[in-house]
């Protein structure tokens, strides 16, 4: 007898991020219509259970009844001091960090289907006493990951999505940080992640070069030459649509976005500027590669906006928007 019971909903997890920050209140905004817009899934939003009560309310959430109507509950940790919006206090860093963990370990023991991260501010991690890049990095160390891929994507019909070939480095070292192994490795996380998690069955990866204009044919630089096009000429070989290396200065521009799935930079500032210009408030952040599905916000933690109910929650919605459809299609897979 063919079985007819539904699927059991996905269960996403939605990280609170920094207290004094906007994460808790964009949270609970973007949560206010879960039922309407993410129909079997259901959301455990991790952090200080007052805490996010009381910034639901500024914004206008009635948190009690949202939890009562059965698509969103709360994973508790408590708060190490107490939080008003706009201030940091490093005794809140680990607590923060605890959010993170808890999600991971959450995902990893398939207690959640993917994980959604509000921003935290780097520094107060720090200024806790733990050494802290940033999620992405994080990520890596706690699932074991020798390489992810940083992905911004902004929402509509033909999204623009652009990755990048290094994340957080001082401009100096990102070009001894480029090698020809490791652009065939990410470019081939890209490819795999594109087609298991986003559906597409060919994904077209445009690669832009190093050095302006492409270093002009050695002339100003031979990255392109020595490391970007012997890097595609492999990833070709091992069935990657890889295609360029491209100046980044005209690459971004319909004739050939129009035909591309995702652009790959070489470093954070070439690419992102184009990407949040374009989709800033309704981006998204993914990191690709992980054994786990992660999206996060396109912003910071906007301490000047915390606790006015001024801070619009577009990318939150974005974000978990891309976490459930990547969960529905790695499920589905």
């Amino acid at each position: 007898m063919t079985s007819t019971a539904s699927p059991a909903p996905l269960n996403i997890a939605i990280t609170t991020g920094e207290p004094a920050g906007v994460g808790p209140e964009l949270t609970a905004a973007a949560l206010a219509g879960a039922a309407a817009h993410w129909p079997g899934a259901t959301f455990t939003v991790l952090g200080d259970a007052a805490l996010i009560e009381a910034r639901a309310r500024a914004v206008g959430v009635e948190w009690a009844a949202l939890r009562g109507a059965g698509h969103v509950g709360v994973g508790h940790r408590p708060l190490a001091a107490a939080s008003q919006a706009g201030r940091l206090d490093a005794a809140n860093g680990r607590y923060v960090l605890g959010l993170l963990d808890d999600a991971i370990d959450g995902a990893l023991g398939e207690r959640f289907d993917a994980i959604v991260t509000a921003p935290l501010q780097k520094s107060t991690i720090n200024d806790a006493g733990v050494p802290f890049t940033g999620h992405t990095e994080y990520l890596a160390e706690r699932t074991g990951t020798a390489r992810v891929v940083m992905m911004l994507a902004g929402t509509g019909a033909r999204p623009l999505r652009v990755a990048l070939a290094t994340t957080h480095l001082p401009l100096k070292d990102v070009p001894a940080a480029l090698s020809v192994d490791g652009l065939v490795q990410t470019l081939a996380i890209i490819d795999h992640d594109l087609r298991r998690d986003f559906g597409l069955p060919v994904p077209r990866i445009l690669v832009t070069g190093l050095n302006p204009h492409a270093g002009e044919n050695g002339y100003l630089g031979r990255e392109e030459i020595d490391v970007v096009s012997p890097a595609l000429e492999q990833a070709v070989k091992r069935g990657i649509d890889a295609r360029g290396p491209y100046p980044a200065d005209t690459l971004f521009q319909p004739r050939y976005l129009d035909e591309a799935d995702c652009v790959l930079a070489m470093f954070h500032d070439q690419g992102l500027p184009v990407l949040k210009y374009a989709t800033f408030g309704e981006g998204v952040n993914i990191t690709l590669g992980l054994p786990i599905i992660r999206t996060s916000v396109d912003h910071g933690t906007a301490l000047d906006l915390a606790g006015t109910g001024r801070a619009d929650a577009g990318s939150m919605i974005a974000a978990i928007d891309t976490a459930v459809t990547m969960a529905r299609n790695r499920r589905a897979g």
